[in-house]
């Protein structure tokens, strides 16, 4: 079904892709693929130094830099998430109301999607970022989730 407008129907396209990869690894189900994405990015652009979280925005499919940008408060200094631990528990805090998931299956399945779609260049200043307990949880690529 199209929406009449290229750029819509564009980004349901490439949402679309997104959400099916990561049903790949969690499941059959868009609402839990779609909550998953959106509570991920989020975790991770609140972790980040705000110009990367923007700069990374900038690489989304239109539709998912909505849910990227939600609850957005860029006056805020980056969420202090060291571990993994800390970060799985911000992703899971943002998971109501869908079916129980592996947290961390979840965010090395969103990871790899990042992976798979934004620049390498991209993905390497957002991993520098990070402190080496996330970093760890990125799987390289064709690693299995």
């Amino acid at each position: 079904m199209s929406t009449g407008l290229d750029v819509f129907d564009r980004t349901l396209q490439i949402t679309n892709t997104w959400l099916g990869e990561i049903e790949e690894t969690l499941g059959p189900d868009r609402h839990v693929a779609w909550h998953v994405l959106g509570a991920v990015l989020r975790a991770l652009r609140d972790r980040l130094p705000i110009e990367l979280a923007a700069h990374l925005g900038t690489q989304l499919p239109l539709l998912v830099r909505g849910a990227y940008y939600e609850h957005f408060r860029p006056g805020h200094a980056p969420a202090k998430i060291y571990t993994e631990e800390e970060f799985l528990t911000y992703v899971s805090n943002d998971l109501g109301g869908i079916r129980p998931v592996n947290v961390r299956k979840a965010v090395r399945s969103v990871f790899a999607v990042l992976g798979r779609h934004v620049t390498p260049e991209q993905i390497e200043k957002v991993q520098r970022s990070l402190p080496e307990h996330i970093r760890a949880m990125w799987p390289a690529p064709g690693e299995p989730i």
